[in-house]
Parts: C-alpha cells; structure tokens; sequence
C-alpha cells in the first residue's frame, strides 16, 4: 500500500509538472507496465483529481483544470525558494502581488515542515532586499487578458498612451510579454502599421471584444529580451549613439541597465554601447553617470559635446582654484 500510494504521488507530480505524457513515456518514468498506469490513473480520479486522456497514437494523459487547485509536490530546496520568492514579492511591477504573495506564503508555511521553515526564517531574517517600486504598476488582470491573447493568438484592441500621454487606439496579433527589472513590455505585430512594435504594459487599457484568431507570425528577433532593450533604450528616443567602454564586457554589464542601451562585445578589455537620448547634451550626462572610461564613436558631433563639458568644467575648476584665498586674482571677463 504503501509503495502504491508513493507511485501516486509521484504520478501526480509528474502530470504537474509537464503539459502531456504518453501512456509509455509515464509507464518508463515509473518503471510500472501501461496496465499499472491506466490503473493508478483511475485512482487519482477517485480522488478527485481531473486527469484527461486523449485516446490514439498522438494521445496521452495531462492533469485537466478543477475546481480545487491539487497539492503541490516539492523537495526541500524547491519549497525554500519558492517561499523565499514569494516574501521578496512586495508588488515590484504587478500591482496587488505583495498582498498575494502574503497569503500565499502564510497557507505555504503551515504546511512546511520544521526544517524548511528554519531555513526560510534564517535566510529572510539575515537578508536585506535592495529592490525598487516601480512608479507605473500594472494591474494583475491587464497582465493576464494580454497574456491570454499572447497564448490564443487572438487579435487584441487597446488604448496606449506613449510617454507624452497622447493616447492612440491599436489594433494588434500580441506575441509575447517581456519583463525587466521594474515593467512588463507586450512584442506584438501592429495591424495598422504593418510592424513590429513595443508597447508599456502599464500604459495599455484593454478594449474588448478581442479577436479574430490569427496564424502566428515569426518574431521580430529570436531573443526577445535583447529586441525589447535595443526598442526601450535607443530607438525610443531621438538622439541614438555608440560609445566604446573600456572595461570588459562583464564589468560594463554590471554597470549598464537595459534602459540604459545594448551592450556587444569588442574585445577582451572593451565593449561597445549603443544607446539613445532625447538630445545630444542629455546623452553626455546619460554616458557619463554610468562611471565607466568611454570614447565616443558616433556621431562625431556628441565628441564635440563631451570637448565642450569638459572645457566648461575646466573653466569652473580654474576659477574655483584662482579664488581660494592666496590664490591669483581671478580672471576678467
């Protein structure tokens, strides 16, 4: 009974965790015939658990949707981060998750066992998060009605306000949600505009009814992350530039953001940042926050903005000196 009953749950933990299974592909993983499969998986049946089965040679067995969530099957370090993670989860980008992740963890930890909670409370307890509110949060259900037409391909209609707050209506076949540090950004294809673009999640206000069904497209990019960087942090803006930084590749991706531009490899000591800016003046000060030695590479008309700061601040810094007591008088206009 007892190794039945550990088959069970090994069973269910494995139609968790994956979307299909074949009748032989779980019969191998449980090292059990077919037969002793269909049989245990009648039993989870019984207990109330709703297990579909697709008859035919492409068929096979996933775990359907209840009207009860089933227990979760963890082991000791999967049960530790995710209550770890749901602690840290204090609304940075969804707006409403810090009150989830509470009750969520409160339910998590009265079922873990004494052990697990001593590791959860010692690594919460001597850990200091430095982590940033975001000032634009989205709401959990425009998170989820975007993500729904993401997986149905279904065409979507909204409001966007772009950063000036003029508002436009799209029509559009979404793709994907991609997620920073601080926002969450949909990739879809604008019907309107025949092309890929980027759009804030929490800038976009749902306009249903949704629909038709469309054919997926190839993505724009085959990493989306990469995609989206490049859109928010150059092609945002009017001014775009390359600088060269002179540190590694890894120093500089320590330093630099994705807001903050795109990052390629040059050599072993440097690395090349492309980058945008509303102006060629904001630009300087943008490169020149990030700490890290640069020459710029284009255009050639930001290097004569960064020779004409510095020929500025040299000129403070000569009148700040000829002033100073004992110093030579200062100079004339």
């Amino acid at each position: 009974m007892l190794e039945t009953s550990a088959r069970l749950l090994r069973l269910l933990s494995l139609l968790q965790a994956h979307r299909e299974w074949s009748g032989p592909e779980l019969a191998a993983r449980l090292g059990v015939t077919g037969r002793t499969v269909r049989r245990d998986v009648e039993r989870l049946r019984e207990l109330g658990y709703p297990v579909n089965a697709t008859p035919g040679t492409g068929g096979g067995y996933r775990l359907g949707a209840g009207a009860e969530l089933p227990p979760l099957l963890l082991d000791d370090d999967e049960a530790v981060a995710v209550a770890v993670g749901l602690r840290t989860a204090a609304g940075h980008g969804v707006e409403g998750i810090g009150e989830s992740s509470v009750r969520a963890l409160a339910k998590l930890e009265q079922v873990l066992p004494g052990r697990l909670r001593r590791r959860v409370s010692a690594l919460n307890a001597f850990t200091v998060p430095m982590l940033r509110t975001p000032d634009d949060r989205i709401d959990p259900a425009v998170l989820t009605e975007l993500a729904n037409a993401c997986r149905d391909a279904e065409r979507l209609r909204f409001e966007y306000r772009d950063h000036s707050g003029a508002a436009t209506r799209r029509t559009v076949e979404p793709h994907r949600l991609v997620c920073s540090e601080r926002r969450w950004y949909l990739v879809a294809w604008d019907v309107d505009r025949a092309d890929w673009r980027t759009f804030r999640a929490d800038r976009i206000v749902p306009k249903p009814p949704h629909g038709p069904r469309f054919p997926p497209r190839d993505p724009p990019a085959e990493d989306l992350a990469a995609y989206v960087a490049k859109g928010v942090s150059t092609g945002a803006y009017a001014t775009e530039a390359t600088v060269r930084l002179h540190v590694p590749l890894a120093e500089a991706a320590s330093a630099v953001g994705i807001l903050d531009g795109v990052l390629t490899a040059e050599g072993e000591r440097s690395c090349l940042l492309r980058t945008g800016a509303p102006g060629l003046d904001a630009m300087v000060v943008h490169v020149s926050l990030l700490g890290l030695e640069f020459e710029v590479v284009d255009p050639p008309e930001l290097a004569d903005r960064v020779r004409t700061l510095r020929d500025r601040l040299s000129r403070a810094l000569d009148r700040q000196d000829l002033d100073r007591p004992g110093g030579a008088p200062a100079a004339g206009p």
